[in-house]
């Protein structure tokens, strides 16, 4: 297992220079000049208009230190190495929007989104699983059937569309206010309110942006557990237990549940770059001042730093998350043996 981990480890350093490398190629090489933006709002552009030949040469002349300045006037590849260098010391550099530290801004967000996307995670395992198992074990019965058709109605509606109706309907728009319409606290919160109140406070605003990251997720998640948990209840050890005589719960728990997980917990690595894509959805949509948020914010005003920076936490937390489902599969498949077998 140990010599399993260090291969995996390793084997990441490539994947990772890899995806960053296509990440930065594609950033760099988008259309539009962030000099331009970054140089008092559009004097670049002005430069093409109706202004005099001295004053177009000032323009020029700034929008090229300011590209001096942040290394966008070398070459691609020393750009990319310089970047490169610059990440083993957790250096993003400098926001091209505000000049603050881009790792700062990170920093600051970072524990919004992580905390949203873990208690999406969580409502996504927690409502799946059940409803998995419950359809799997009365096929085709009402619950079953209504069941998949939540499933697939769920699985169809877009995230924008539904957080949008949300907003107008239940979130103070023409209709009911049940849930805050933004922010992750209330206006009139502080710190002296009691550790309870504060808790509900977050809770009331919390509980909409979950639901909305997570419903899609559990739905397709229930269809895997329940195809998954139907295939292993027509395996022949299954029949066995029954005819051995014992009760159908125990059957389920203790042969069927362990093998359906299978498939779950490998799918852990891709609900976690799909909730983080999803973030920024709700996050731009509540006013959440997450991760996702300040990447739509960076990417409107060209701010290749940020993106790029919040691309590579993007990367790496893919990466660990296919790692970490490797790791759970071999705890719940005993089959899967890491490194090689004793002879």
């Amino acid at each position: 297992m140990g010599h399993y981990l260090i291969q995996r480890t390793l084997l990441m350093i490539p994947t990772f220079i890899g995806i960053t490398l296509i990440g930065f190629l594609i950033m760099r090489l988008a259309p539009g000049d962030p000099a331009e933006l970054r140089a008092a709002g559009g004097l670049g552009a002005a430069a093409g208009g109706g202004i005099s030949v001295e004053k177009r040469g000032s323009v020029d002349e700034a929008v090229a230190q300011w590209r001096a300045q942040y290394g966008l006037d070398k070459p691609l590849h020393v750009q990319y190495a310089v970047w490169l260098k610059n990440l083993f010391t957790l250096n993003f550099g400098e926001s091209f929007k505000d000049n603050q530290s881009v790792w700062g801004k990170i920093l600051e967000r970072l524990p919004v989104t992580v905390k949203l996307n873990l208690w999406s995670i969580l409502v996504v395992y927690l409502v799946a699983i059940p409803l998995g198992v419950y359809s799997a074990t009365h096929p085709n019965s009402f619950g079953d059937q209504v069941t998949t058709l939540a499933a697939f109605v769920l699985f169809a509606v877009p995230l924008v569309w539904a957080a949008t109706m949300a907003i107008v309907f239940i979130c103070g728009g023409d209709f009911y206010y049940l849930f805050p319409p933004g922010g992750l606290e209330s206006l009139d919160f502080t710190d002296d309110w009691p550790v309870w109140k504060q808790l509900k406070d977050h809770a009331w605003h919390l509980f909409l942006p979950v639901v909305l990251l997570s419903y899609d997720g559990f739905a397709g998640m229930s269809r895997y557990m329940r195809s998954s948990m139907l295939e292993v209840l027509g395996q022949d050890y299954v029949q066995v237990a029954r005819a051995k005589g014992l009760p159908e719960g125990i059957v389920i728990a203790k042969h069927v549940l362990r093998n359906s997980l299978i498939p779950q917990v490998t799918i852990l690595a891709s609900i976690l770059p799909g909730v983080i894509g999803g973030s920024v959805i709700i996050e731009t949509i509540f006013s959440i001042p997450g991760l996702g948020q300040l990447g739509f914010e960076s990417v409107l005003a060209r701010d290749y730093p940020t993106v790029l920076a919040l691309f590579t936490v993007s990367a790496v937390l893919t990466l660990f998350g296919i790692l970490l489902s490797d790791i759970l599969l071999a705890a719940v498949d005993p089959r899967i043996a890491f490194g090689r077998r004793q002879q």
